[in-house]
């Protein structure tokens, strides 16, 4: 008897731990809501002319700079850990907010990814540099912009235009750097996952509450 219960410590026990915490078990509580109603973009617009809006849409949303082509990187990073993996949400779009007169960085990016990539969900919006600051503020991050107007992290905005993420220790409020893969995969792809459970499991019961009348 004893020496099954050993057995069980030793091999079994820790099986079941791993699988409990890869199973994702973050996908079971809710995303912690960091700021409510952000506001919404002005009126800038996008490469193609159009304007795009928060309301309605989970948007990751990204600073550029203008340092948006030397850190090019960061969004093939994004690209390839988050945005292959979900860009067909037709409720999903990832922003990038670009200073006025980086177009031109910006159709290169395209391009270079546009090569393996389908980019109708990325979305460059251009606007003026006091503009970017405004509303960088208005998010209430503890992390400034940098001195080209920039961030390698990016963030999560639900379709109710609140701020959505992680609480640390120090209660900052945090995105999720770009430059590190990992985090991206991780920590991001998590968070992630757990909005669109949010969103599914509201559809599904409003689907069966509908049923019912």
């Amino acid at each position: 008897m004893k020496k099954n219960i050993v057995l069980f410590v030793l091999f079994v026990l820790p099986i079941v731990a791993y699988l409990f915490f890869a199973s994702g078990v973050n996908g079971y509580t809710k995303l912690p809501t960091l700021k409510e109603n952000t506001a919404e973009f002005g009126n800038w617009k996008s490469l193609n002319g159009d304007k795009v809006s928060l309301n309605g849409k989970i948007t990751i949303i990204g600073f550029s700079g203008y340092d948006l082509l030397n850190n090019r990187g960061n969004l093939f990073n994004l690209n390839q850990k988050i945005y292959q993996t979900y860009h067909k949400f037709r409720d999903v779009q990832f922003v990038y907010l670009c200073p006025i007169g980086t177009e031109d960085d910006a159709r290169k990016v395209i391009e270079a990814l546009g090569a393996f990539t389908d980019m109708a969900q990325w979305k460059f919006v251009f606007a003026p540099p006091e503009d970017i600051k405004t509303y960088y503020f208005q998010l209430g991050l503890v992390e400034k912009l940098d001195d080209k107007i920039g961030t390698s992290k990016i963030y999560i905005i639900d379709k109710k235009r609140n701020l959505r993420g992680r609480k640390k220790d120090n209660d900052s409020k945090e995105g999720y750097n770009t430059f590190h893969p990992a985090e991206l995969s991780n920590e991001m792809k998590d968070d992630f996952k757990i909005i669109l459970y949010e969103y599914r499991a509201a559809f599904k019961k409003n689907n069966n509450a509908s049923r019912k009348i």
